[in-house]
């Protein structure tokens, strides 16, 4: 009993203090909370704090991916619903969530309820349900008058049955970034872009067409527009020649991804196409499997022609190495990241990235023109490395220390290990790299990511004195000797 009321005048004295604080500083301590706490911290607690949240004057970003599903509706009748006309930001991501709010959880409810935020300038929705006809949501979105930034993202059953979008929009939409992360038809450009005059930014990651289709597009003026991204799919060269003559005149940074279609390969076409059609063009990034004619073109050509900002490079081997050996080697400055992804390795490669500071290595392989050390020291500089990953498991130890070994700033290391054989530990002790490596190495974060025995962590710890962090598995009967 006195429990209890010990802790009633706990909270009257609580209450009192809150009333005693001025608004300015409940507004100071409001600029570090979401709205979503300070809903559930302040609302509840008087008429005072009811009507301050009511009024509160800051602009809404609402994230309902946070609140439990018990406090949703609430939350909903008395901050979103009283607040709609201020939310400039509202992000939507649990099944729940939705269906509290816009019902039946659908994305074409969602959008038509959309209308009701006049101050909304940045749109992400994830739904969970399948569409069949995507005309209506491009027909909700572009209605925004305030909308800026659109990421949409919907499902479908079959990529290949999305039907084009067929609308008819009377007013230009307000959206300057436009990201589609799902299927979209190569045949509804036209009707997309007549309506987005101040585009500047469109990407689309899976844009699919026909080999042998054929559309009479019309030239659209997007003076603004100047950078494109898509993954193209069953869409020949002289398509996409169509579609930048039409709408891309003005772009400066061209990004495509491509797959097995030797139709991109040609020189000459690229040449035309570019000097006709983007004048303005200076980061031409393009990923194309279609064996070494595809990367022929694009190293000896676009590469000498264009900057790239690329950070990252799958490096296949058998395909990169497959230039003329006395062309000139060019050097990809932008990547920092070297994903070896093959099983042959040659060293006359013409390809060099001076400022990579991570490799990965994902195959090893025995068929090598010579030494794999040999075959790296051609590619990239070792010396500045500073994040190695060997994501395969045959590498034989002693290659891997001999790798360490020209790799001096080298911190963080992880490695798909395999035990190593008990007769071999002693060997690989005593060998001259080991015991250098020891005092020279610098790593602090190692990821082993199979079981070790104790004496095989015991190496480690010796080879590497500056670890700051290490992670692996053990063996259950081990568990005390390695503690």
């Amino acid at each position: 009993m006195d429990g209890k009321m010990s802790k009633g005048k706990n909270i009257e004295n609580k209450n009192v203090e809150n009333k005693n604080m001025s608004n300015e500083i409940l507004y100071e301590i409001f600029e570090y909370l979401e709205h979503n706490d300070i809903y559930h911290g302040f609302f509840y607690l008087n008429d005072r704090f009811q009507n301050l949240l009511i009024n509160l004057n800051i602009p809404f970003r609402i994230n309902l991916s946070t609140i439990p599903k018990s406090h949703v509706d609430l939350y909903n009748k008395n901050v979103f619903q009283p607040n709609k006309h201020r939310i400039n930001i509202l992000r939507l991501s649990n099944p729940f969530t939705i269906e509290l709010i816009f019902s039946p959880p659908c994305l074409l409810f969602i959008v038509k309820h959309l209308i009701h935020l006049p101050k909304l300038h940045t749109l992400i929705p994830s739904p969970i349900d399948y569409i069949l006809n995507s005309t209506i949501i491009f027909t909700q979105v572009f209605c925004l008058k305030k909308l800026k930034y659109c990421k949409l993202t919907y499902r479908v059953k079959d990529n290949k049955n999305v039907l084009p979008i067929d609308f008819d929009q009377y007013e230009q939409s307000s959206i300057e970034y436009l990201i589609i992360n799902s299927p979209f038809q190569y045949e509804s450009f036209q009707k997309l872009f007549i309506y987005l005059s101040k585009l500047r930014h469109s990407s689309i990651n899976y844009l699919f067409g026909s080999n042998h289709s054929q559309i009479d597009f019309y030239p659209i003026h997007l003076k603004d527009l100047n950078y494109i991204f898509f993954d193209l799919h069953s869409i020949h060269f002289h398509q996409f020649e169509e579609l930048i003559k039409n709408f891309f005149h003005h772009i400066k940074v061209l990004r495509i991804s491509t797959f097995n279609d030797s139709s991109y390969s040609h020189t000459k076409q690229w040449k035309e196409l570019i000097s006709s059609s983007m004048p303005n063009l200076h980061i031409f990034d393009m990923n194309n499997s279609y064996t070494s004619a595809m990367h022929r073109f694009l190293y000896l050509y676009l590469s000498g022609q264009f900057r790239s900002k690329r950070k990252d490079h799958t490096f296949h081997w058998q395909f990169d190495h497959d230039i003329d050996y006395y062309l000139k080697k060019h050097d990809f400055k932008s990547v920092k990241h070297i994903n070896i992804c093959s099983k042959r390795a040659v060293t006359n490669s013409v390809i060099y990235f001076s400022n990579v500071i991570e490799l990965t290595i994902k195959n090893y392989g025995k068929m090598y023109y010579g030494s794999m050390l040999t075959a790296l020291q051609q590619i990239l500089p070792l010396k500045q490395l500073k994040k190695l990953i060997i994501d395969c498991n045959d590498i034989p130890v002693q290659q891997v220390i001999n790798l360490i070994c020209l790799t001096p700033n080298l911190h963080f290391l992880k490695w798909n290990f395999q035990s190593i054989v008990q007769t071999k530990l002693k060997s690989i002790e005593q060998s001259e790299n080991f015991r250098s490596l020891s005092n020279t190495n610098k790593i602090q974060n190692f990821q082993i990511l199979h079981c070790c025995s104790f004496d095989e962590i015991q190496i480690f710890i010796n080879v590497f004195p500056q670890l700051d962090y290490l992670q692996t598995g053990e063996f259950r009967k081990q568990i005390v000797q390695i503690i």
